[in-house]
């Protein structure tokens, strides 16, 4: 069994205020309170600043729930596997992914998950958006980045190799960058908050900073710009390698490569119970989505 202290201090910081971790628990604000006093007495540290409108993890807070997230779900998927509830998992479960990602290799990968869980309510939303999934009613998010917040709980699926690329016709009119300081010179192609460039080379990581030629919240169209001869771009694997094996784009400055950091997630907030088609989903997409990324 679970800690109970343990559970209300990951109860208050998945919910974000006493009150909502307290309704819950089905427990008063005040003796949900002392169970928190009584934990950091018996730790001999503040885990939280609490004030009137908000609370906020401290160094130690930040530090014991990063230790508590994965021993809470290890346990819990411990006890559903000796239950055997796995046979029955079912209900609702909402998911949010890039519009590209989700399209080319998130739903190639659904049909095995539907038939092996069919009593799943499953939804599914793309978008490029940002989705604070802390102030949203998603179960989980697929996400491309170097960085999870220390606010959510990360589950890495697959590596994400990025490459510069371009056009043949767009190289042939504007000549063939032989060096990154080169890209000064040449249109480049990013969507909002993709640039500056973090890259790894020969000399280590470096960054690239620049403008996009074109204005979009759309990787989609930063693809078909750089198809259609529109300038540069830093594209996954996953997503050009098509294009790359049949020529509609090629490879620029292949010696740099994005930073390697980046790597494909599933996200989800906090929460001292993980539930069971959560569960289901991560390990299906942690196997199905290593092997189809890895053969981009």
């Amino acid at each position: 069994m679970f800690d109970p202290d343990y559970d209300s201090f990951l109860q208050v910081v998945a919910a974000g205020s006493l009150s909502a971790a307290a309704r819950a628990l089905r427990l008063s604000p005040a003796s949900l309170s002392k169970r928190l006093t009584r934990l950091e007495d018996r730790l001999g540290v503040r885990l939280l600043h609490r004030t009137t409108r908000r609370l906020s993890l401290t160094e130690a807070g930040r530090e014991l729930h990063a230790t508590l997230v994965p021993a809470r779900m290890a346990l819990q998927a411990t006890e559903d596997r000796i239950a055997g509830r796995g046979t029955a998992i079912s209900g609702p479960l909402r998911m949010t992914a890039p519009t590209s990602f989700g399209r080319m290799h998130l739903a190639p990968c659904l049909p095995e998950f539907i038939a092996q869980y069919p009593q799943i309510d499953l939804a599914l939303d793309l978008t490029d958006q940002f989705v604070d999934l802390l102030d949203s009613d998603y179960d989980l998010a697929i996400r491309v980045t170097a960085h999870v917040p220390a606010s959510l709980v990360g589950h890495r699926l697959a590596t994400s190799r990025r490459v510069l690329c371009a056009s043949p016709a767009y190289l042939a009119a504007s000549g063939i960058p032989a060096a990154l300081a080169d890209l000064r010179g040449h249109r480049l192609l990013a969507a909002d908050g993709q640039l500056p460039w973090h890259l790894d080379g020969p000399g280590g990581s470096t960054i690239h900073d620049g403008v996009s030629h074109v204005r979009t919240n759309s990787s989609e169209v930063v693809r078909e710009l750089a198809l259609d001869g529109c300038g540069i771009a830093l594209r996954s694997l996953w997503d050009v390698a098509p294009a790359l094996k049949s020529g509609a784009l090629v490879r620029v400055l292949p010696m740099f490569e994005g930073s390697h950091d980046v790597a494909i997630f599933a996200v989800h907030p906090p929460t001292p119970m993980v539930s069971a088609r959560l569960r289901a989903m991560i390990d299906h997409l942690a196997i199905a989505l290593e092997r189809r990324i890895e053969t981009a």
